[in-house]
């Protein structure tokens, strides 16, 4: 009897451990894809600024050549 209760209670203790391990691989993931998206973002932004600055360039080109 005392054995079928240690089973028991080992069992459940390794069941404990394998969802905290899914858990901890699900976070994982999740915080793998924000990272990938926050790279995109800024990604994104720098071209954006770049664009900006390549702008304001010509635009300064321009005002300088109109004199």
């Amino acid at each position: 009897m005392r054995v079928i209760v240690l089973l028991g209670l080992l069992a459940s203790l390794a069941g404990c451990g394998v969802e905290t391990v899914g858990t901890a691989a699900t976070g994982a993931a999740i915080k793998k894809q924000e990272l990938e998206q926050g790279k995109a973002t800024m990604e994104q932004m720098q071209q954006k600024l770049d664009q900006a600055n390549r702008q304001t360039l010509q635009r300064a080109e321009q005002a300088g050549g109109d004199k």
